[in-house]
C-alpha cells in the first residue's frame, strides 16, 4: 500500500505553497514528503521522510484539547463552541459576531482559550513542560522538543493572534494575562515531531482513549469520541467538509504541512509535505491520505 501511495504522490511532490507568513516556515524546502501509519500492535509503517521532525503547528491543538478535557471535562464548553467555523483559522469577524466565544477549539481563537485553561494550572513554562512530557510519553520518544526558532518566528508574526486574544479578553473570556497565554500558545504550535512520533503519540485516539500497546487509559472513551467528532467537523477550518468528503476520517492539519488522521479501531496516520492548498492543508498529504483510504477502506461512514 505504501509503495502505491509513493507512486501516486511522486508527480505532486513540491506542489502547494509553504506558509510564508511565518518566516521560519517560509524557508522550509517544499520538496519533502513523509508518512507513518501506527497500528494497534504498536508497529509503525513509514514512507519517505517519516523520521524527519517538522513543525506540527495546529496539530498540537488536538493534544491540548485532550489535556483540557481530561482536567475539566464539559466545563470547557462554556468558553468555546463545537461547531465548524466555515471561516479562516484566524478570522476575527465571526468572533465579534459571537461575543468573544470561539466557534470551536481547533481554530486559533478556540485553541487560545484551551491553552488559557491549561495555563491556569501553573505558569506558561510549566504548562509547556507538561505538554512536551506528555507527548514524549505518548510517542515513547524523548527526542520531541520545541523548535525555538519557529517559536520566536510565531511570536514575531503573532499580531492577529494577539488581536484575537485581546478581543476575547474584552468579553471576559481570558483568565490569564494575554501575553502569558500566548507565550504558551506560540510554543506549543512550534513543537517539532516526525510523522513516526506523531502517529504513535495519537494512537490512543483510535482506541477509545486507551493506548493499545501499553494498556494505559489516556482519556475517557467519551472524551475520545468527542475529540474525534470535533476533528471530523472542524479539523481543517473551511476545508473540513471537503476533507471529510475525500478522506472520511477525523483529522487535523497544520500549516507546517502536517496532517494527523485517526482511523478508529485501526490506527493513527501522520503525513507531512510543506506545500499547502488555499485552505492551509498539505496538498500532497491529502493526496496520500486519499490513496490510503481507497486501498484500506477505512472510513467512519462505512
Amino acid at each position: 500500500m505504501l509503495a502505491t501511495i509513493e507512486q501516486t504522490v511522486q508527480p505532486h511532490i513540491g506542489s502547494g505553497k509553504v506558509a510564508d507568513y511565518i518566516p521560519a516556515l517560509a524557508a522550509v524546502d517544499p520538496n519533502q514528503f513523509g508518512m507513518a501509519v501506527a497500528l494497534k500492535d504498536g508497529s509503525v509503517h513509514c514512507l519517505g521522510d517519516a523520521a524527519k521532525p517538522f513543525s506540527i503547528q495546529s496539530i498540537s491543538k488536538v493534544f491540548t484539547l485532550s489535556m483540557t478535557l481530561r482536567l475539566m471535562g464539559a466545563e470547557l464548553w462554556k468558553r468555546v463552541g463545537r461547531e465548524p467555523s466555515g471561516s479562516g483559522f484566524n478570522s476575527i469577524v465571526q468572533l465579534e459576531y459571537e461575543c468573544g466565544i470561539p466557534r470551536n477549539p481547533l481554530i486559533n481563537a478556540g485553541a487560545i482559550v484551551v491553552t488559557d485553561h491549561l495555563v491556569n494550572d501553573g505558569d506558561c513554562d510549566t504548562m509547556i513542560d507538561q505538554l512536551v512530557a506528555r507527548l514524549r510519553h505518548l510517542a515513547q520518544d524523548e527526542a520531541i522538543a520545541i523548535d525555538d526558532e519557529v517559536a520566536r518566528s510565531e511570536a514575531a508574526a503573532g499580531a492577529r493572534n494577539r488581536a484575537l486574544a485581546n478581543f476575547m479578553a474584552s468579553y471576559g473570556n481570558m483568565t490569564n494575562p494575554v501575553e502569558d497565554t500566548l507565550s504558551a500558545y506560540f510554543r506549543h504550535c512550534a513543537i517539532a515531531m516526525s510523522c513516526r512520533q506523531l502517529a504513535r503519540a495519537a494512537l490512543y485516539l483510535a482506541f477509545d482513549g486507551c493506548d493499545p500497546v501499553t494498556g494505559e487509559q489516556i482519556i475517557t472513551s467519551s472524551n475520545c469520541r468527542r475529540i474525534n467528532a470535533v476533528m471530523m467537523t472542524c479539523g481543517h477550518y473551511d476545508n473540513s467538509g471537503d476533507f471529510a468528503f475525500r478522506i472520511g476520517l477525523p483529522g487535523k492539519s497544520g500549516v507546517g504541512g502536517g496532517i494527523l488522521v485517526i482511523a478508529p479501531t485501526f490506527g493513527a496516520i501522520a503525513v507531512w509535505s510543506p506545500g499547502l492548498n488555499d485552505a492551509g492543508t498539505s496538498t500532497v498529504g491529502s493526496i496520500a491520505l486519499e490513496s490510503l483510504v481507497e486501498q484500506t477502506g477505512w472510513s467512519v461512514f462505512v
